[in-house]
């Protein structure tokens, strides 16, 4: 592989692609896996024989021995969470604390910032976006507002206590203007979260100045995005989407590495599609073939458990991801959830108000106004799983494969074929091939 190849690996759907299979399969490939945007609310599941794996702040890269993993600025912090991630990382013989960097410019949640979201979440005049409560939206407001608090600030025994005060104020006074009555001791979560200071700082750093000097220097940089295009703030389906730049853009605003430094962009989505939460879905399968999928591939969300709605693969939604992230080459995941269907409906189109429609809708009402235009495949009656040769995939199954690549005019250069690294296939010749070396 080219010494300097810096790819990014972004879900093209609504999150939830297996992302984080596929970073940690291509992460030995890389000196340095970095984490861009979101929360602890974007977990990612890893198998690595019988182990399961569920990372929800720390990238996947962790897993390779001799990988730095990355917290880029662009994540959201709550040093809870990654206090205990941490540890059950160590417990399995992961050496977090040689592995590790957080970026010193990587904002704080605080356990205030989940009781503003709930009282957004549940006033009666505002749709629920369904987000997971975690205080992630609130986090990226203040943010936002300019009143956050970073990790350097945390880490400031001198500068920490005034920051923290002026920003309990705040949300003193927005409990009370709610009326709400659950309980909050600032002093104590502030006692709390020096504590976790403590802890935490030996690994906080300028990520950014870390990332840079390590490109300079010939090593390679595999950018780790959490949930999935659709799910943007700018260029996803607003306002049910999450409060940070999950497209390829953000990837050099969450880290500080200029896009002159990016030399690919692989997109992974599912050959199926789902969605978390609330929110427009055109090609969303409310029958018992969704409910089929949604068993099969355990469709359930691996930090809150949540059920995921599913549905049909969607070329319309897959050529405008592509689009708006340049990407290379596809990473289609699960194909095997699909292994004994009779046939398989692909949504090839948008039909609005009657009228055939090329490009995504950006209203709400545009969105759930679009009528579906399917087209269906013949299905595979045979396993699929674990196959690693493309030619070994059953003829339906290669065509079902042409046939998305064709519709979407992106090349698919990979297939995951189950949970295990060894069950992917990569496509001798194609750019993701060349990516990877």
């Amino acid at each position: 592989m080219n010494q300097m190849s810096n790819i990014i690996v972004l879900g093209a759907q609504w999150g939830d692609e297996g992302k984080g299979k596929i970073v940690d399969l291509f992460s030995d490939r890389f000196d340095i896996v970095a984490r861009y945007q979101g929360g602890h609310n974007a977990g990612h599941t890893v198998y690595i024989g019988p182990t399961k794996y569920i990372l929800k702040l720390i990238p996947s890269g962790i897993l390779r021995p001799g990988v730095t993993a990355v917290i880029g600025n662009g994540v959201v912090v709550d040093p809870l969470a990654l206090v205990e991630e941490m540890a059950t990382l160590e417990k399995v013989g992961v050496n977090v604390r040689e592995q590790l960097a957080i970026s010193n410019r990587a904002h704080v949640i605080f356990p205030f910032h989940r009781m503003v979201e709930k009282v957004g979440e549940g006033r009666t005049d505002r749709e629920a976006i369904g987000t997971t409560s975690r205080g992630i939206g609130p986090c990226y407001e203040d943010k936002i507002g300019r009143r956050g608090i970073r990790m350097a600030d945390l880490i400031d025994p001198a500068g920490f206590e005034a920051h923290y005060n002026n920003l309990a104020a705040d949300k003193m006074t927005l409990a009370k203007a709610f009326d709400v009555h659950e309980t909050i001791d600032f002093a104590a979560i502030r006692q709390q979260y020096e504590e976790l200071a403590g802890k935490l700082a030996p690994l906080v750093t300028d990520t950014a100045s870390l990332l840079n000097r390590a490109i300079r220097a010939g090593k390679r940089v595999l950018f780790e995005g959490a949930q999935g295009a659709m799910l943007d703030v700018d260029h996803g389906t607003y306002p049910f989407v999450t409060s940070s730049n999950a497209t390829a853009g953000g990837a050099c605003s969450g880290t500080g590495v200029p896009p002159t430094k990016i030399t690919g962009i692989i997109g992974v989505s599912k050959a199926y599609i789902t969605r978390v939460g609330a929110g427009p879905f055109p090609s969303e399968d409310h029958g018992p073939l969704g409910e089929q999928i949604r068993q099969v591939g355990k469709e359930f969300g691996s930090v809150t458990g949540r059920p995921r709605r599913c549905g049909w693969f969607d070329v319309p939604l897959a050529r405008y991801t592509a689009a708006v992230n340049g990407i290379d080459s596809l990473i289609v995941t699960k194909l095997d959830v699909l292994d004994g269907l009779p046939e398989i409906p692909v949504c090839t189109g948008y039909r609005v108000n009657g009228v055939e429609v090329t490009d995504m809708p950006a209203t709400r009402t545009g969105m759930d106004s679009i009528e579906p235009i399917y087209t269906k495949l013949p299905g595979w009656k045979t396993s699929t799983r674990g196959i690693s040769v493309l030619e070994q995939l059953p003829p339906e199954a290669q065509a079902y494969l042409r046939f998305l690549e064709e519709r979407t005019e992106v090349e698919i250069g990979g297939i995951s074929t189950g949970p295990e690294r060894t069950e992917t296939i990569v496509k001798p010749g194609s750019r993701l091939h060349q990516l990877l070396g």
